[in-house]
């Protein structure tokens, strides 16, 4: 697959890597002398965690979940399901959980409270892109990297078909190509 003509580029490498850098000091911050997992949603937040993992200065536990939707046979959103569960036991534990966009927040909200039912002593919520505007939920979203609209992205973890996960920056495609 070729990749898909860029309409413009939303976030340069050089932003991606400053706001990452100010989130990192802040969760070292607030999570300063308590024992903190980051769960990372997979496969979307992987560049985000890698470069997130390295502007945090305090100790931290990483582990991966990873979540699949059945299909339905109407267009409503499918049943979300738990593909890849946690090795680490959460119990007693911050959980800040890292995600690469949050759009209706409907998976993570999900994820959330499956995560409460493990008794951590806290869960939160650390995204790189959040849109306010499709958002269905509250949710304990603590760490926003940047605000989007409905862009059709691509980069930094976000991928279209599978692919273009790798592109150091984040840019709009053109979503009537696909």
């Amino acid at each position: 697959m070729e990749l898909p003509e860029i309409k413009k580029i939303l976030f340069t490498k050089e932003a991606l890597r400053n706001r990452i850098c100010e989130m990192g000091a802040q969760i070292s911050r607030d999570y300063e002398g308590r024992e903190l997992i980051l769960a990372s949603v997979l496969k979307g937040s992987l560049y985000f965690l890698s470069d997130l993992t390295r502007s945090i200065d305090i100790p931290v536990k990483i582990d991966m979940i990873s979540i699949g939707v059945y299909s339905t046979t109407t267009d409503q959103t499918g049943i979300v399901r738990i593909t890849k569960d946690l090795d680490l036991d959460i119990n007693g534990k911050h959980v800040l959980i890292i995600e690469d966009s949050i759009r209706t927040g409907l998976t993570i909200g999900y994820l959330v409270q499956t995560l409460k039912t493990r008794l951590p002593a806290s869960v939160k919520v650390c995204s790189l892109l959040v849109n306010p505007r499709q958002q269905l939920i509250e949710l304990p979203i603590a760490y926003k990297g940047f605000e989007i609209t409905a862009e059709y992205i691509v980069g930094y973890g976000s991928d279209i078909k599978e692919q273009w996960r790798h592109l150091p920056y984040i840019a709009e495609v053109d979503r009537s190509l696909f």
